[in-house]
């Protein structure tokens, strides 16, 4: 079976636990405002390989690797082919983390999440206005994954990129480390501070940027969002 994929990193530290092989695949449904590969939302613009090119190549760094990362791009837009690779990688034994925005319906990435070691679940907005703002969609099936892997006790690390003017708020901080509180299925809350690093591919597509004045948050402030979640005795990744 054949896919699309975006691009490989064979040595990531930060896409879950431990060192590990990262597959970002094409494809996305979403269009955040502050997405740093707007390069691989369309599925054909990607690179076809086969699962089989792919455990082929896993194999060469699995005495040094934790396991692999499904990344994208949203690994759910190809969900025979996103399963398939995860059932092959497995038989390697190696663990599998999903890292996506639960953009698809619950019906669509069951299978996948069932199979999956671990969920990073990306939360772009908590309220459904501020998720149309940042990404254009409803947030209804990213809080559905949520609820699905509370169902199944799937662990899951929840991924916030803090934004000035969106998601850097303490109010909307208080109210998302409040909300995820309810899910003994969350293991760890991951912040991202916003980068300009894909700012030039928003040139080069020719895409309407809408965060060129907008700068990354300081350390301080980066910290002080971290805070709030501790307070809410929620365990963060460091």
């Amino acid at each position: 079976m054949k896919g699309y994929i975006h691009s490989i990193e064979t040595f990531g530290a930060v896409d879950g636990p431990g060192i590990r092989y990262i597959i970002f695949l094409q494809g996305c449904p979403l269009r955040c405002i502050f997405c740093h590969n707007p390069d691989s939302w369309k599925l054909k613009d990607g690179k076809k390989v086969s699962v089989n090119k792919l455990v082929k190549d896993i194999k060469k760094y699995k005495n040094y690797i934790c396991g692999v990362t499904l990344s994208g791009g949203e690994p759910l837009m190809q969900p025979k082919f996103t399963l398939k690779l995860i059932k092959a990688i497995k038989k390697l034994g190696l663990t599998v983390a999903l890292d996506t925005a639960g953009s698809l319906p619950i019906k669509t990435s069951q299978k996948i999440i069932d199979a999956s070691d671990l969920v990073i679940l990306d939360i772009k907005g908590l309220t459904e206005e501020l998720n149309k703002k940042i990404t254009g969609a409803t947030n209804k099936n990213t809080l559905a994954t949520l609820d699905y892997c509370e169902q199944i006790n799937k662990d899951v690390w929840i991924r916030q990129v803090i934004v000035p003017n969106y998601t850097l708020d303490e109010k909307y901080l208080n109210e998302l480390a409040q909300f995820l509180t309810k899910f003994k299925c969350v293991k760890s809350v991951d912040l991202l501070p916003f980068h300009k690093l894909g700012e030039h591919k928003w040139k080069t597509l020719n895409l309407d940027y809408k965060l060129y004045g907008t700068p990354s948050p300081t350390q301080e402030q980066m910290q002080l969002a971290r805070q709030v979640f501790k307070k809410h005795n929620l365990p963060m990744v460091e």
